[in-house]
């Protein structure tokens, strides 16, 4: 190992300009990939913030007392997809329907009695506001006997639902393609490093090294240069993501998690690149 690093440190240096270009490329390859990945994400990020607004209302009969909806909040909330639960009393409902409905402040000012029922608003756990799991929670809160009608918006529920699916598997397949593109690119890349040293190569094959002896110091410069280049398309998808921020809207950047992730990815690329283009001469020789 200690011989592998020795060999990968002198391919830096007996080669600078090669290498640079081979991390550039590299670095460019996943910032690519990297674009993709953040923009699938902000775009997650919207779908989950207009999921928030995912609620079920709840509608009680006229006349329904407010002990009984009491204890229905304290049943309701022993659900596990639900979060939270709110009483609307019908006055409150008026006072919202006021501010909310401005353009019918004239047929509000002719009304002699409130027709807007009592209500509970239910908020559901993140995990459970896709269609299914909203539409089960509005089957149990149909069988409160208090309860007159419930509501939930299913059809945007379900619209939501399909656009999550759709950005998902999108951002997978895109990422994917780059991701593969980013494979050929380093291992052209690498394989000129190979090239190059192609007579040190079968000089060492001449006197008996293994193919593992051989192969173990390209593995480590190709994980090297694929970590160095992961690391700068971060670095380059943290600027573009600041310009756009400034100059168009206000988005979400990697965590740290997901940025060392990134760079990672790059390693493990760099490595396999470097396995193929390797193994490949080496077949050659």
């Amino acid at each position: 190992m200690r011989l592998a690093l020795r060999e990968a440190v002198r391919s830096f240096r007996r080669a600078p300009v090669l290498s640079l270009l081979s991390i550039t490329t590299i670095a460019f390859a996943l910032f690519v990939v990297g674009l993709v990945v953040l923009v699938g994400l902000n775009v997650q990020a919207a779908l989950d913030e207009v999921g928030e607004r995912v609620e079920v209302v709840v509608y009680l009969r006229r006349g329904s007392p407010l002990e009984a909806a009491t204890l229905a909040m304290q049943d309701i909330l022993a659900f596990p997809e639900v979060a939270d639960v709110a009483y609307v009393s019908e006055d409150e409902a008026l006072r919202k329907a006021r501010q909310e409905l401005r353009e019918f402040q004239d047929v509000f000012e002719d009304l002699t009695t409130n027709p807007l029922p009592a209500s509970l608003e239910v908020k559901l756990h993140p995990a459970y506001r896709d269609a299914g799991h909203v539409e089960d929670v509005a089957r149990r809160l149909h069988g409160f006997r208090f309860v007159e009608d419930v509501r939930y918006g299913q059809d945007w529920i379900a619209k939501l639902d399909r656009l999550r699916s759709v950005a998902a598997a999108m951002s997978v397949l895109i990422s994917a393609a780059f991701a593969a593109a980013s494979v050929i690119i380093i291992g052209t890349t690498i394989r000129l490093t190979v090239l190059q040293r192609a007579r040190e190569i079968a000089i060492m094959r001449l006197v008996g090294a293994t193919a593992g002896f051989v192969r173990s110091p390209f593995l480590l410069d190709g994980a090297c240069k694929g970590a160095l280049g992961g690391l700068l398309a971060v670095g380059l998808c943290y600027a573009a993501f600041a310009v756009v921020s400034r100059l168009v809207l206000q988005g979400r950047f990697f965590a740290p998690g997901e940025a060392l992730l990134f760079v990672v990815a790059g390693l493990i690329l760099g490595f396999f690149a470097s396995a193929v283009s390797v193994g490949r001469h080496l077949r050659e020789v």
